[in-house]
């Protein structure tokens, strides 16, 4: 009995491959974006711990100096004291166009797990020692430095698969030949273990700062809000998917009653009957599921470059533009997908548990939805969007941002179907002849078969005009704050201090202006921020972007009376003009202007610059602007004349383009999460039409025996469907509006520490809105196709079956 029963029900599959075929590419497609995601989230993360594992950074203490390099002498004088530190060399070269990171160690005093596992039988350790000597990298930074022209230089490369990518580890002796610098060091690693009988830090080498262990998860929370966003795109995929299964599952369920209630008459038992179900639908969803997991990892190879650009541009990130496999993520897509599956297939499996056994044979299929039920969904639909209103006034940070839009989204979604029965009826009510008043009122009928892929191109069009609003006012605005922002032509970065003064005393008589750029880290009401000092030049007063000021504030910053803070930190300390922002353990200044400072996360203040300096001698003085009217020639004369290093000088042109590369790479994800998302919804559409137009055969019929042709017929379906897509895009524009204002006024804000300005992109909208309209028309070709070849014969046998 079991295994005919069996038989009976997988029957229904052969019968119809189109459903088979929409169950598990609807299923495959939504499982192969959330996967996507997961990959490129685990193996960013699996970077930052890579990175956070180099040297101990984020887990030891380490001495630095004021000047900004140590020397050897003092190292001596430490290790002598009874310290046991290791010293560090870090700088860039460029070789082949890229810049490479240099880092430079001792090995013999290095901390334990600081050289990579390739150390040993492989490399032996001597060979450090010796010329040219060894250095480490990622596998792809060996491969792109490989055969250089300008790369002669460089140490033999060896290839460790823990290195971050971009980066060179070097014994220090070959770091301070590539990066020019000998007989002194960037910084002392403090070994965990120190001898009770060291001689105290301020008796041996007072110039030196001690910096405590730092916790290396920083970069990871850093970038959480990056990787909460990616996973929302993909929840938001994920659903949209889900629309198509729910749909191909639902129907399904509806042809198959026939046979359920003669299984269960001929003695089935209800589990069983049930147990089947479920299992063939477990099966469906591994079988989809490992399709989805095998297309994500394709996805996320190709998106991963753009998250990388992204990663290191806004946030110092080195994550590898290539994908490892990770067991993890595979998992969690096939997970979702079972789990997918089985929400999707809940009222189905629900309505067989509660089936009479004696049921109606006659498949109902898509069973219209009264009209109390669409008004309790609508209802439902305000209520979720209350709620997720309500969520930034009753709870704090990004869960809340989320529930915001999620609720704003669902809300929509549900809406919908009231929203379009109340147009369509209106339109009904209006119409002039008999056929547009049976056209409305039969598009008003397949509403219920339409609705779940209606919402999805709901949410994928919300979504898009949400994101696109965004991305487009932080351009805007972005581009805006880079002109303002970037004063200077020149940006030069000196190698040490001495060379420092000797650069300001080359530059003065050649140059308008040398505006120094020096900061330090310093606690800003208790926390930890940068503090930049600022001499009193007119240029500040005149691009400076402030967002709020007092009338005289540059005056109260040239004098030393005020400060000026970034908006992360006025947002994050809640301070307002006028407060008091303590700067270090004895210096208090009042707040009298806040600037906008997109793409920091840290907060930040600016002081006068000679208050600094003498409140703080230790302030390293190595970065400089130069305001010039012939920026190249001067750069061509710091390079022959002074011998600046190219790695120490950009020019102006250039840190704008690169700005605007890293923005444009940043969003270059979220624009092709958009295209796929529009596409799983185009594809909801599409198998909803085509499963629609198996059974309205008997709905075309009398209408074709009155006179419509079958091509007049085939022109209304095309009209239907474009005029559903026009009515599901008047409800997501607003929708996807009031999404914009949310990511902008709440999600950046609790994100990054910054509000950004809205602006509106009417010309957006229309392409949107043709696409949208292109997309309906591609779902509905094949629909239509078939209704125009549909023979006369096929509308005639409606009459003759007719019961």
């Amino acid at each position: 009995m079991r295994r005919a029963a069996l038989q009976a029900l997988l029957s229904h599959w052969r019968r119809q491959p189109l459903q088979l075929l929409t169950l598990l590419a609807g299923l495959a497609l939504a499982t192969a974006l959330w996967s996507a995601v997961q990959a490129i989230n685990a193996e960013a993360r699996r970077s930052y711990a890579q990175a956070a594992s180099v040297l101990d950074r984020g887990t030891l203490a380490n001495l630095t100096a004021p000047g900004g390099t140590i020397a050897t002498d003092t190292y001596a004088a430490l290790r002598r004291a009874g310290w046991k530190v290791s010293p560090v060399i870090e700088g860039r070269i460029v070789r082949g166009g890229q810049r490479v990171a240099i880092v430079g160690l001792e090995p013999l005093t290095a901390p334990q797990g600081a050289l990579p596992e390739t150390v040993g039988p492989a490399v032996p350790p001597q060979e450090m020692f010796s010329h040219p000597g060894v250095g480490f990298a990622a596998p792809q930074t060996v491969a792109a430095l490989a055969d250089l022209p300008d790369s002669h230089d460089l140490p033999r490369l060896v290839a460790a698969a823990s290195m971050p990518p971009g980066q060179i580890l070097t014994d220090i002796a070959v770091a301070g030949r590539l990066l020019d610098l000998k007989g002194s060091m960037h910084r002392l690693i403090v070994l965990p273990e120190q001898p009770a009988t060291r001689r105290p830090l301020e008796d041996v080498a007072p110039d030196l700062t001690l910096t405590p262990p730092r916790d290396g998860g920083d970069l990871a929370r850093l970038t959480d809000s990056f990787h909460l966003n990616l996973t929302a795109f993909g929840l938001l995929s994920f659903a949209v998917g889900l629309f198509i299964v729910h749909g191909a599952v639902g129907l399904a369920f509806e042809q198959r009653r026939q046979v359920f209630r003669t299984l269960r008459a001929l003695g089935l038992p209800l589990g069983t009957l049930l147990g089947m179900l479920l299992a063939e639908l477990l099966i469906l969803a591994l079988i989809a599921g490992s399709f989805g997991v095998t297309a994500g990892y394709l996805i996320a190879g190709a998106l991963l470059p753009d998250v990388a650009a992204t990663l290191r541009g806004l946030y110092g990130a080195s994550v590898p533009g290539s994908l490892t496999f990770d067991p993890g993520w595979a998992v969690s897509g096939l997970g979702i997908a079972l789990l997918g599956t089985l929400v999707a297939a809940a009222n189905g499996l629900l309505a067989v548990r509660r089936m009479p056994l004696l049921a109606s044979a006659q498949p109902r299929a898509w069973a219209t939805l009264s009209g109390r039920a669409v008004r309790r969904q609508a209802v439902a639909g305000a209520v979720l969007a209350t709620l997720g209103a309500l969520a930034p006034l009753l709870a704090d940070g990004l869960v809340a941002g989320f529930v915001l839009m999620g609720g704003l989204l669902l809300g929509a979604a549900l809406a919908l179907p009231f929203f379009l029965t109340t147009v369509l009826g209106i339109c009904a009510g209006r119409a002039r002849s008999a056929t547009w008043e049976w056209f409305w009122a039969d598009t008003r009928q397949q509403l219920p078969g339409l609705s779940l892929a209606l919402m999805a191109l709901l949410l994928a069009l919300a979504t898009n005009i949400g994101v696109t609003t965004m991305v487009s006012s932080f351009r805007l605005t972005f581009t805006g704050w880079l002109d303002q922002r970037l004063v200077s032509q020149l940006y030069v970065t000196a190698r040490n201090e001495a060379d420092g003064e000797a650069l300001r005393a080359w530059l003065t008589p050649r140059a308008e202006a040398v505006l120094p750029i020096w900061s330090l880290e310093l606690p800003l009401n208790g926390t930890v921020g940068e503090v930049y000092g600022i001499i009193d030049h007119p240029i500040y007063a005149e691009k400076w972007p402030l967002l709020a000021k007092v009338p005289d504030a540059w005056d109260r910053l040239a004098s030393g009376t005020g400060v000026l803070v970034n908006e992360q930190l006025a947002r994050r300390e809640e301070v307002s003009l006028g407060d008091p922002l303590s700067i270090g353990e004895d210096w208090t200044l009042p707040v009298v202007a806040i600037y906008s400072d997109y793409g920091n996360p840290l907060g930040q203040a600016i002081t006068g610059l000679d208050p600094l300096q003498a409140g703080h001698p230790e302030l390293p003085r190595l970065r400089h602007g130069v305001l010039t009217d012939d920026p190249d020639g001067l750069l061509t004369a710091l390079r022959e004349d002074f011998g600046l290093p190219d790695a120490n000088m950009t020019h102006q042109a250039n840190l704008k383009a690169f700005s605007m590369q890293v923005f444009e790479r940043t969003f270059a994800v979220t624009a092709a999460l958009n295209v796929l998302t529009l596409a799983v919804a185009a594809f909801a559409i599409l198998t909803s039409l085509l499963t629609l137009s198996a059974m309205r055969l008997p709905q075309l019929a009398p209408v074709w025996a009155l006179g419509l042709t079958r091509s007049h017929l085939a022109r209304m379906e095309v009209v239907r469907s474009l005029a559903l897509a026009a009515l599901t895009f008047v409800l997501a524009l607003p929708t996807g509006l009031l999404l914009a204002w949310a990511l902008l006024a709440v999600v950046n804000v609790e994100a990054f520490g910054w509000r950004l300005p809205m602006f509106l992109f009417p010309a957006q909208w229309l392409a949107l809105f043709a696409l949208a309209l292109l997309a309906a028309l591609i779902a509905a070709a094949l629909p239509v196709r078939r209704l125009a070849r549909t023979a006369p014969a096929q509308f005639l046998k409606v009459f003759a079956d007719e019961r």
